[in-house]
């Protein structure tokens, strides 16, 4: 999923191609689950004819600021993404969108085009993202709730220490915690920890002065790297553990060393015992049961599942009742023909009675003619 470095370089796109440019045109997906809290015409209407000024971002949230108020917001969630036309730029694996797709892409959300002829498109494949209109997103959740950023509020090591230090949780808990430090997903936070040889489940007041330093040290400078290869996972150093995060327990190595697989504050984790050790009381604790391969295949938010599983028994429930539904309109039918085909029958046997009656009448009629004759 998009942490602070992928989002970071979409920003970073939005400020070069599209600053100072007027919104001709919008379109924004009749998605609700997406497009939060303002009807997709109200923020089409919006955004038409502003001029964009600048593009911000906290933590794993892009906002872009118009010549006047309110502004739309982006929380990318499990794959949000920008994709500008004829510009490339980073893909990760959630997120991707074939280059042979139409534009724009079927899973745009939000489509701007400016006045120079430049489009770009807020796209999201599993509708997990949000967009948001604000008046201030500076002074309101989710922004508001978030703590310093990672990159542009990188704390002093004096500060960092001391925040550490009240902290009776794992550390890689903590670092997941975006009221804590904002921007840290679930793959700087491994990343970080292996560089720094710190367990992640050691807790955050007892680590020591040169493991914390190491830490804070380590934040920074796997950023950076990311930043540095525009955040294309491919061109990370090979010696990071990034690359065999997903392998199969017992195949993930780095450097030669194992890889093992635990689960930390709901989140599969990569870690190398060999180097990541527990240190103080807690090395004599007995090791947190290793996750299966259900949980370390794929790096899944716990979120995602029971949203999916949410939305599947809806539609379940959905389907059920139509066929209840259509069963019931059937069963209407079938009483409606016996009712209809009842009457049909009753028609003609009275039609049939009549029949009888008229001929009888007729008969004797014809006899007493004959009788009168004679």
């Amino acid at each position: 999923m998009p942490e602070l470095p992928e989002v970071e370089v979409a920003r970073r796109a939005i400020e070069e191609h599209c600053i100072g440019k007027r919104i001709t045109e919008c379109s924004v997906a009749d998605d609700p689950k997406v497009i939060n809290g303002v009807a997709s015409s109200d923020l089409e209407s919006a955004l038409v004819g502003r001029t964009i000024v600048a593009a911000l971002r906290k933590g794993k949230n892009l906002w872009l600021r118009l010549d006047s108020p309110p502004f739309p917001t982006f929380q990318f969630g499990m794959a949000g993404a920008i994709y500008i036309k004829g510009v490339t730029l980073t893909k990760y694996k959630r997120s991707a969108v074939s280059d042979t797709d139409d534009w724009p892409s079927k899973y745009s959300k939000v489509l701007f085009k400016l006045d120079d002829g430049v489009e770009f498109s807020f796209t999201d494949k599993r509708r997990f993202a949000r967009v948001r209109l604000l008046e201030n997103p500076e002074s309101l959740p989710p922004i508001s709730e978030l703590g310093p950023d990672a990159l542009l509020d990188h704390m002093s090591f004096d500060i960092f220490v001391q925040a550490l230090s009240k902290k009776k949780i794992a550390i890689k808990t903590l670092l997941l915690d975006q009221s804590f430090i904002s921007g840290i997903g679930n793959w700087i936070a491994d990343e970080v920890l292996y560089q720094a040889k710190i367990h992640p489940l050691q807790i955050a007041s007892t680590l020591s002065r040169e493991s914390c330093e190491s830490l804070h040290r380590c934040i920074r400078e796997v950023i950076e790297k990311a930043l540095e290869v525009g955040a294309d996972s491919s061109l990370f150093p090979q010696d990071w553990i990034f690359h065999s995060r997903e392998k199969k327990p017992g195949k993930a190595f780095v450097n030669g060393k194992k890889i093992e697989f635990i689960t930390t504050g709901g989140r599969t984790t990569a870690y190398v015992p060999e180097l990541q050790k527990l240190t103080g009381k807690q090395s004599e604790a007995i090791p947190q049961k290793k996750s299966t391969k259900a949980n370390s295949d794929k790096t899944v938010d716990m979120e995602e599942s029971r949203s999916e599983e949410k939305e599947n028994k809806k539609a379940s429930k959905k389907t059920k009742t139509t066929r209840g539904r259509n069963q019931k309109e059937k069963s209407i039918e079938i009483m409606n023909d016996q009712v209809s085909d009842k009457g049909t029958k009753q028609r003609q046997v009275e039609d049939t009675k009549s029949s009888s009656t008229k001929r009888s009448n007729s008969g004797q009629v014809d006899t007493r003619r004959k009788k009168a004759k004679e």
